[in-house]
C-alpha cells in the first residue's frame, strides 16, 4: 500500500506513527479522580449575551409539524456523516464506507450511518415484486412474497453487525487516524423480522441437510455458505432496523441477520436459500474469506467476531475542546460470543487500568456502552481499552495477536486500540513500545 499515508477525501491525515510509553508519560499519570471542587458549570462572573439577552430562535416562529415530513437532523449537525476512504478500492459499487462512531452516543445506530458495504452497489427493488425462495434438500421447495413472511411471528432483536475487515488496515501498525476510519465497519440496530428456522421448517429439511447457501438479489449475487446448526440457532430473515423499513442500502426489502458472526454473511436483498450437504465455498472460504498466518497456513470458518472495544471520544476526529478538568472518556465494547462483563480503561498506555462504567442495555452480540470519568490535568495520555465478555475471552494487545497470527491477514483485528492524547487536547492513533 505504497499510498497508505494520503489524505483521505475529507482531508483527515493518516498516520504510521509508534511513541514510547516511558516517554510521554515519564511525569506520571494525569488521574486524580474527579477532584473536590472540579465542575463542568461556568462560575457566576461577566454576564454571557447568549444567555442573558433574547436571540433569533426566540423572537420568530418556527417551521410548523408538516414542514419536514420525514425529519432530518439538525443543520449544525451535517458534517456527521458516513465518510469512505476514496483509495481503498478501484470503484464505489464494490467499495465501503463508515460509521461516524465518534458522534454517537447509546449503543443503537440511527438507520443513516449505518455503514455500507456493497459488492455490487445498491439494489432497488419494489417489495411487491421480490421473492425468497426455499429449495435443495428440503421436502418442498417454497417460494415467499414480502407478504408471505410477515405472516410468521416476528421478533425484535438488537445486534451488533462488523465486517470481518474492520480494523484490517491496522494490522501492520497504526494507519487511518480516527475511530470511524479504524473501526467504523460496525454499527447496532434492532431488527425486526422472523426467525429462519420457521421458514426452514415450512419447507421441511431433508435428513442429510448441513448447509445453506443464502443468495443476494443484487448485481453481485453475493453468496455464502452458512452452517445449519447456525440458522437454527439464532439467525432472522429481517425487513425492519429500528422500528422502520430497511433502507435500501442495508438490503431492502429483506436481509440475513447472522448474529455475532462476520458481517459478509449477512446477505442483503436476500432472494434464495439453498440446503445442502457441505458447503458451497469451500475452496473459495478457505483462500479468501479466512486469516492468513505467518506460516502460511489459514485459520478456516473464523465467522465468530472476537471480544473488541475502541474508544470513541476522545479520539482524533474527536479531540477534547474544554481544557483542563472534568473529562469524560467513551467508546464501544462488542462480542460475537455474547454480553460484555466488563470494559477497563487506561489513561497512561496500561502501566494502570481502571473499571470503567457500562452504561444502558447489555443484550447479547449487541454494542455495549462504557464511560470513564477523570480530572485531567493537561498532560499528554495514551488512552486504551480492554473488554472482556462474559465466557472470559479478554481483548488482546496488538502484540500479542500479531505473536500468534502474524501481519498477513486483514480481518478479525480486536487489538487494543491507543490514542495518543497531547496537552492541546488533539488526538493522534499510534502503538506504543
Amino acid at each position: 500500500m505504497s499510498d497508505i499515508n494520503k489524505p483521505d477525501k475529507d482531508g483527515e491525515p493518516m498516520t504510521n506513527a509508534k511513541v514510547s510509553r516511558r516517554r510521554l508519560l515519564a511525569g506520571g499519570a494525569a488521574l486524580g479522580g474527579l477532584v473536590a471542587g472540579s465542575t463542568a458549570a461556568r462560575a457566576a462572573g461577566t454576564p454571557d449575551p447568549l444567555i442573558t439577552e433574547i436571540q433569533d430562535w426566540n423572537r420568530y416562529l418556527g417551521d410548523g409539524v408538516d414542514s419536514r415530513p420525514y425529519g432530518t437532523p439538525s443543520e449544525f449537525e451535517s458534517h456527521v456523516v458516513r465518510r469512505d476512504v476514496a483509495w481503498l478500492t478501484a470503484d464505489s459499487k464494490s467499495s465501503v464506507n463508515f460509521t461516524p462512531l465518534h458522534e454517537l452516543d447509546g449503543i443503537i445506530t440511527p438507520n443513516g450511518l449505518c455503514f455500507e458495504r456493497h459488492h455490487g452497489g445498491i439494489a432497488e427493488i419494489n417489495p411487491a415484486d421480490h421473492r425468497l425462495m426455499i429449495h435443495g434438500l428440503v421436502d418442498k421447495p417454497l417460494v415467499f412474497t414480502m407478504e408471505d413472511l410477515k405472516r410468521f411471528p416476528r421478533e425484535n432483536r438488537v445486534y451488533f453487525l462488523e465486517c470481518a475487515a474492520n480494523s484490517g488496515m491496522e494490522w501492520r501498525g497504526a494507519q487511518l487516524n480516527g475511530c470511524q476510519y479504524t473501526h467504523g465497519m460496525v454499527h447496532n440496530v434492532m431488527y425486526t423480522g422472523v426467525q429462519l428456522k420457521h421458514l426452514l421448517n415450512e419447507a421441511g429439511l431433508k435428513p442429510n441437510a448441513k448447509w445453506l447457501l443464502p443468495e443476494g438479489a443484487d448485481a453481485s449475487a453475493m453468496t455464502r455458505s452458512v452452517p445449519l446448526e447456525k440458522a437454527l440457532d439464532d439467525c432472522l430473515v429481517a425487513f425492519k432496523m429500528n422500528g422502520e423499513a430497511l433502507r435500501p442500502e442495508q438490503g431492502y426489502p429483506v436481509r440475513l441477520v447472522v448474529p455475532g458472526w462476520e458481517g459478509n454473511m449477512w446477505v442483503k436483498w436476500l432472494r434464495r436459500i439453498e440446503v445442502g450437504d457441505e458447503p458451497w465455498h469451500h475452496r473459495e472460504e478457505t483462500s479468501k474469506y479466512t486469516d492468513l498466518l505467518a506460516n502460511g497456513t489459514a485459520r478456516r470458518f473464523t465467522w465468530e467476531m472476537d471480544v473488541k472495544s475502541v474508544i470513541t471520544n476522545p479520539s482524533p476526529q474527536a479531540p477534547i475542546t474544554h481544557g483542563r478538568g472534568q473529562t469524560v472518556i467513551t467508546g464501544l465494547a462488542w462480542s460475537g460470543a455474547g454480553k460484555i462483563s466488563r470494559v477497563d480503561v487506561t489513561i497512561d498506555g496500561g502501566r494502570n487500568w481502571h473499571a470503567a462504567r457500562v452504561d444502558g442495555p447489555s443484550l447479547s452480540k449487541s454494542l455495549h456502552r462504557f464511560y470513564f470519568d477523570f480530572d485531567w490535568d493537561g498532560s499528554e495520555l495514551l488512552i486504551q481499552s480492554r473488554a472482556m465478555d462474559e465466557h472470559g475471552n479478554v481483548q488482546p494487545t496488538k502484540e500479542m495477536l500479531r505473536s500468534v497470527r502474524g501481519e498477513n491477514s486483514i480481518y478479525h483485528n480486536n487489538g487494543i486500540q491507543t490514542w495518543h492524547v497531547r496537552g492541546d487536547g488533539s488526538a493522534e492513533n499510534v502503538e506504543i513500545s
